[in-house]
């Protein structure tokens, strides 16, 4: 065990840090910049790539590395840790697998945005095929105690269990079911033909990006917007942040919300120490850490009274026609309105987590092989009108809305509702301090930002998501925060009281 083992170990960590923003950079030029042509060498491209890095990092070399590296200080010792079971998952996979994914990944990818824009399932089908294939074939390669899923799983909420999001959103379900069937027997709150105005989409863009700079802290310094299919945020350093988003002139909450939902994600990339750069160290603790930051900036600042309270001027003066006849107290209660609908990224925070448990229930049943990818269209449409009571009325709005299946995302889609759990978890903490607690009523938010680069952020992935959790509130993950949350909320809203 010597210094310059631990040195070189770094030296190599370093360079695959380089390729995997390279490759990060061409996924978000391709879905941003690039013409449509170049797709399919765009693909052989990342392959290379992806081949590459898995090559390095499963080189004997850098295992003989990690078996004789010593940590000097405490960041050494959870570099080592995330760099094993990083290492030890990466070695299960044989090369040839990792290419093989890449390559199909790329080509579900395009085949999944011609099927969208043409409502063709039957046309991304094949492709979907071998998505679910692949996921199969790599939670066999990894290993698992109780259920395939779990491996899968573990790549994105380290240490949860299936067993553990089923009960989770079995208690969850049985909760906020009972409030939504109340808040479906109640009159509306106010009149919501204000969030169908006309709202021009450079002028959404321009308060999407302001607010985003003034309220949650996302400077053009470090980061840039752009327009993709699907929104999402990536960055290539801590200081290079890419969100994306999408406009409807008819519809301005998709585009506001969705920029500030990625501005959540991307402070908290830039939030993590800078000293812990081009290492694994350098992400979020899990993607339901990630989702708690998006969540937070979008539902639990970004459509809160005090927000617009606040915001309601700079709006008016933004989007006059659509603020005509409005004042703070109408838009809040019409941003915050409750209607089971089609569209998972445009749902409100009462029906959301029912989207997310569909998808959860199909993924478990495609991975099984109860449920034949051919069947899944008329699957989706049944769970829709079972839990939210409401019917696609075709593909586009259906099953084939989300991105996550085509870039083989299997196992990603519960952290959405781990992340709304630990939003309010964290900011119940956060108020604590009587002066985080006052800044927020008044829509001021750089303590609470600071709070949570402390508490949060600066750790990137040298804690565990329980540990972080734990630490910052005081207790585990649990549902009781948020369901209280939304019942306090809504049933004022609404006057259920």
């Amino acid at each position: 065990m010597t210094q310059s083992d631990l040195q070189e170990l770094k030296r190599l960590i370093h360079q695959l840090s380089d390729l995997g923003a390279a490759e990060a950079l061409m996924s978000w030029d391709q879905e941003t910049q690039m013409p449509p042509e170049a797709a399919r060498v765009r693909g052989l491209q990342m392959a290379s790539l992806a081949g590459l890095s898995h090559q390095m990092f499963t080189s004997a070399r850098l295992g003989e590395l990690l078996g004789s590296a010593a940590a000097e200080t405490d960041q050494d010792a959870a570099l080592l840790r995330v760099v094993r079971r990083d290492h030890g998952k990466a070695t299960r996979l044989p090369g040839e697998f990792v290419e093989e994914r890449s390559r199909t990944e790329n080509e579900a990818h395009h085949a999944w945005v011609a099927a969208r824009q043409n409502n063709d399932f039957a046309s991304f089908a094949p492709y979907l095929e071998k998505m679910f294939d692949l996921a199969r074939r790599y939670a066999d390669y990894q290993g698992y105690d109780d259920h395939p899923y779990d491996a899968l799983l573990d790549d994105y909420e380290p240490g949860m269990k299936t067993a553990h999001v089923k009960t989770i959103f079995a208690d969850l379900r049985d909760r906020t079911l009972p409030l939504l069937r109340r808040i479906a027997a109640a009159p509306d709150a106010t009149d919501y033909s204000v969030l169908t105005r006309s709202f021009p989409v450079e002028a959404q863009r321009s308060f999407a990006a302001q607010v985003a700079q003034d309220a949650f802290g996302l400077s053009p310094a470090f980061s840039r917007l752009d327009v993709s299919a699907h929104p999402f945020q990536t960055n290539f350093s801590r200081d290079d942040l890419r969100i994306t988003t999408r406009f409807d002139e008819q519809y301005f909450p998709m585009s506001l919300f969705g920029t500030w939902h990625e501005s959540g994600h991307a402070m908290y990339e830039h939030g993590v120490s800078a000293a812990l750069e081009r290492t694994p160290l350098s992400r979020g603790a899990s993607l339901g850490v990630h989702e708690s930051q998006s969540r937070m900036f979008e539902n639990l600042l970004g459509r809160s009274r005090p927000f617009w309270q606040r915001y309601f001027p700079a709006f008016a003066q933004a989007a006059p026609g659509v603020a005509q006849g409005q004042d703070a107290e109408s838009l809040y209660r019409a941003v915050n309105r409750v209607r089971p609908d089609l569209i998972r990224v445009e749902a409100d925070e009462v029906t959301y987590n029912f989207h997310i448990m569909l998808r959860f229930e199909l993924e478990l049943a495609l991975l099984e092989g109860s449920l034949k990818v051919a069947d899944l269209p008329e699957a989706w449409n049944a769970r829709m009108q079972e839990f939210l009571g409401v019917t696609p009325p075709n593909d586009a709005e259906g099953v084939l809305q989300d991105i996550h299946w085509s870039a083989g995302l299997v196992g990603y889609f519960p952290t959405y509702t781990l992340g709304n759990l630990l939003s309010v978890q964290l900011l119940d903490a956060a108020r604590q301090d009587t002066e985080i607690a006052a800044e927020v009523e008044r829509a001021e938010y750089g303590r609470l930002r600071a709070w949570l680069v402390q508490n949060v952020h600066q750790y990137g992935r040298s804690r565990t998501p329980a540990e972080i959790t734990e630490a910052a509130t005081g207790k585990p993950l649990s549902a009781d925060a948020y369901v209280a949350y939304l019942y306090a909320k809504y049933e004022e809203i609404y006057g259920l009281k």
